[in-house]
């Protein structure tokens, strides 16, 4: 035998593949990513938001285990991403800017702002329509939208992610169609985004107030008000589920301000009546959570309490 024949044949490693490559420029980037199910948009691993990471030899175990769409922790990674749909009955190809419906959306805010369309950023065509990336502004933690800026626009911050440029869906694939730097998020953006801050509590006027409900009226008033915002929240349907928790806990955070009611029960029939938005469409128990606690310490600024509901029979 010679040299050759007595050498022993080199280990050799799986390849880590289109996507993991896509995953690792992503994290090159600076972005947090984790795993996406493979030809889809829902996480492949619990704790996605913490366990999204920028470190190679993790992003290579999780690609060469499986050929995932790769995912992008928006908030995690500084970034907001505004999501524009496409017109119902268009197809985003590779002009798809001028079809979007979302894309028409945003054109009237810049108009009305008097800026010209945000578009000169990092951009990726989806399946659907368009991602355009910009940086999280410093100083405000934007959080993800549906709808608040118009029709067919979304967005995508902290608690968030969006799927990522190279991925792959049955509907089609997503492909960088602007390779410019990620641009800051414009001031006239930023302004729309960021929730406006608490009224103040209005005065209550002192004279001639209403008599307390009884005690027995009291409870089976706050009971059948607790239970209709919890009914509500149990029937909502995915992409409107984050608003209806959030709406239903800051009514109950009324009642928490007036001292009516408690904020560990107020959290706790809320959180039991959101369990079924638990990893349906990247709902995470935490954003449940979070929600929840959100809702509730905002209701509170305006607090209701017996004194001021209407005691007619």
């Amino acid at each position: 035998m010679n040299d050759f024949q007595h050498r022993a044949p080199a280990e050799s490693k799986p390849a880590l593949g289109r996507l993991g490559a896509a995953a690792a420029r992503a994290a090159g980037n600076g972005w947090r990513v984790f795993p996406a199910v493979p030809r889809g948009k829902l996480p492949a691993i619990a704790d996605w938001e913490n366990a999204a990471t920028t470190d190679l030899d993790q992003i290579t175990a999780w690609w060469r285990a499986m050929p995932s769409n790769v995912a992008v922790s928006t908030g995690r990674s500084g970034l907001l991403v505004v999501d524009l749909d496409v017109r119902h009955g268009t197809s985003a190809g590779p002009r798809c800017v001028d079809a979007l419906g979302g894309y028409d959306t945003l054109d009237r805010l810049a108009a009305a702002a008097g800026e010209a369309p945000p578009t000169d950023t990092y951009t990726v065509a989806t399946p659907g329509g368009l991602h355009l990336y910009f940086r999280q502004p410093d100083g405000v933690r934007l959080r993800n939208t549906q709808g608040a800026l118009g029709a067919n626009v979304d967005t995508r911050g902290h608690g968030g992610y969006v799927i990522a440029a190279g991925s792959v869906r049955a509907a089609g694939v997503y492909r960088v169609v602007r390779r410019r730097p990620v641009a800051e998020l414009p001031d006239w953006l930023v302004t729309a985004l960021t929730p406006p801050p608490a009224p103040a509590p209005p005065r209550m006027p002192h004279r001639n107030p209403k008599p307390p409900l009884p005690n027995g009226r009291a409870a089976a008033y706050l009971r059948a008000v607790v239970d209709g915002e919890c009914a509500a929240v149990a029937a909502a349907t995915v992409g409107h589920r984050h608003q209806t928790l959030l709406r239903a806990a800051r009514r109950l955070g009324h009642w928490v301000g007036g001292s009516a009611l408690s904020a560990t029960a107020a959290h706790a029939a809320l959180t039991d009546a959101a369990r079924g938005y638990v990893d349906v469409e990247g709902y995470t128990a935490a954003q449940v959570d979070r929600d929840i606690a959100d809702g509730i310490a905002y209701g509170a600024q305006l607090p209701r309490c017996f004194d001021n509901v209407d005691n007619r029979t």
